[in-house]
């Protein structure tokens, strides 16, 4: 929905609510008038149901909002005397126009000191789980997001298994664009295969203000822009499914180009505006390699594999000679210390050097070790529409902006109007995964916009190793690890553990004397 259509559909709800409501208004010794303007109406009928003010604020957060209005439909209802289950069932299946009904048939009889407290054990509980919900989503949408690293695609700086917060603050809270959808959850319920949310109405992109751009390097949890993966029950022969943007597949990988860059690969190396960038610490690219060995002197690949924490052992060529091992994730440190190795003769990386369609923009044109240069598009730039650069704007211009794109005789037409040129509306980014050649990333499905960012990975808060046995299943060096920071990553988890054993023991002392006293 455009900006406009919002407005209207804001009004539409204001008339449907005045109409509703006014003779309540009138009832609580309020004016009529006052039910009908936005957003003073819902101050004014926080006092009509003896509620807090700054309620009113969470009537107009998306996703939250979905549950304060069936709150504030069964509130109003109790503050006019239908306090009773039926009441509260109706209020809440029809949407809340079972008022409509009290506002027009029922004697009103406004109760401004009803007793607030929950009258059963039941209610009180469910007044506490409400709030308990409201404040989880706020903390989920709007602060930091729960995540779980799925693939390998960042092998050695997160792997799978690795349970993370994702940080909504650092690159701007992204006010959610679908507005009706279960809280906390992403595209499907859990258990079910049912999807979670509506397509429709969907908010216009909106970020808050950030506390950091995104830089080279960092690592960043984005929706995927191709997502059209079926997750839940969808007719049989669809080829796919059209996601609205918020509840896209959460890909996870690291920036490696912001906008404004000239991106270039050269044989498996990034390079940035012509010169080769420079990675940190933590990140340890993997590429695939070729090892041979002399056939005579005896190599413990056990143990190898076990020092360089090898996760993918690879397979021979020939298994009957094992004489030639490929290894599919080896670092660079890992390569030569095989070269180190007696028994060794040879380890050479695999570097695709040919055409391959399936890299973007899918013309037959470089490889995943090799193609650019590309520019990464930068809100406000502006650039030329020519058959050669076409197919690389050509999914930001239509699908990522929303425009309409021929070409008749020749020429481009953006919206109906003739153009050589084209201006981006928002920035882009080249993501990749460390795992060159075990991750799907920006080399094979292209740029990613701007609001499809969701987060920065900061805090690793366990890691569960399935291979592992008893107790070490847990990979107790990575439980509460930051994510980013200079040199390798440090657990905090032993002071985690000191400060919870100071809490109890001083909250044990703290009740005796409290207890000597009385």
């Amino acid at each position: 929905m455009t900006l406009y259509l919002w407005f209207v559909f804001f009004l539409a709800v204001q008339v449907i609510h005045f109409i509703g409501t006014w003779k309540l208004y009138q009832a609580a010794g309020r004016k009529s008038w006052e039910a009908a303007i936005p957003v003073y109406n819902s101050i004014v009928l926080m006092k009509i149901i003896s509620r807090p003010t700054w309620w009113t604020l969470l009537l107009f957060i998306p996703i939250i909002n979905l549950i304060m209005f069936p709150v504030v439909w069964v509130e109003t209802l109790r503050t006019f005397g239908k306090r009773s289950t039926l009441d509260t069932i109706l209020g809440i299946f029809t949407l809340g126009f079972y008022i409509y009904y009290v506002n027009y048939t029922q004697k009103l009889e406004y109760r401004a000191d009803r007793d607030l407290t929950p009258k059963t054990k039941t209610a009180d509980t469910v007044s506490s789980l409400l709030f308990a919900i409201i404040v989880a989503t706020l903390v989920h949408t709007y602060v930091v997001q729960p995540y779980t690293i799925p693939t390998s695609s960042l092998e050695k700086s997160l792997l799978i298994g690795d349970f993370l917060f994702v940080s909504k603050l650092n690159y701007g809270p992204r006010v959610p664009m679908t507005t009706v959808a279960l809280p906390m959850v992403h595209d499907s319920i859990p258990l079910t295969k049912s999807k979670s949310y509506l397509k429709w109405p969907q908010l216009p992109y909106y970020r808050l203000p950030a506390f950091e751009k995104i830089k080279r390097t960092d690592i960043v949890v984005f929706n995927w822009p191709a997502d059209t993966v079926h997750y839940f029950y969808e007719r049989k022969g669809q080829p796919g499914v059209i996601k609205p943007i918020d509840k896209r597949s959460n890909y996870v990988k690291r920036c490696v180009g912001i906008p404004g860059d000239s991106l270039s690969i050269k044989d498996g190396y990034v390079f940035i505006n012509g010169k080769k960038l420079i990675l940190p610490e933590r990140a340890k690219p993997q590429y695939s390699y070729t090892i041979a060995f002399d056939g005579k002197t005896p190599v413990d690949l056990q143990s190898l594999v076990k020092e360089l924490d090898i996760t993918d052992g690879g397979y021979f060529k020939n298994e009957e000679k094992r004489d030639t091992l490929v290894l599919g994730a080896l670092t660079e440190a890992g390569a030569e210390r095989f070269r180190n190795t007696p028994g060794v003769t040879a380890v050479i990386r695999k570097i695709d050097k040919g055409n391959d369609n399936a890299i973007y923009p899918h013309i037959n044109k470089g490889s995943q070790d090799n193609m650019g240069p590309i520019y990464i598009p930068e809100a406000g730039k502006t650039v030329a529409l020519t058959n050669e650069s076409l197919p690389y704007y050509k999914d930001i211009i239509t699908n990522y902006e929303g425009n309409t794109l021929e070409l008749r005789d020749s020429k481009f037409f953006i919206n109906g109007k003739p153009t050589t040129t084209y201006t981006f509306k928002q920035n882009y980014y080249w993501m990749m995964g460390d795992n060159r050649h075990n991750s799907e990333d920006s080399r094979y499905w292209g740029y990613v916009p701007e609001n499809h960012i969701v987060g920065k990975p900061v805090f690793i808060w366990l890691s569960w190793d399935t291979n592992g046995k008893g107790i070490n299943k847990i990979r107790w060096s990575r439980v509460f690890t930051t994510v980013d920071g200079e040199g390798q990553p440090q657990s905090y988890f032993k002071y985690f553990l000191i400060l919870l054993a100071l809490y109890f023991v001083g909250e044990f002392f703290w009740r005796k004397k409290k207890e000597n006293k009385a």
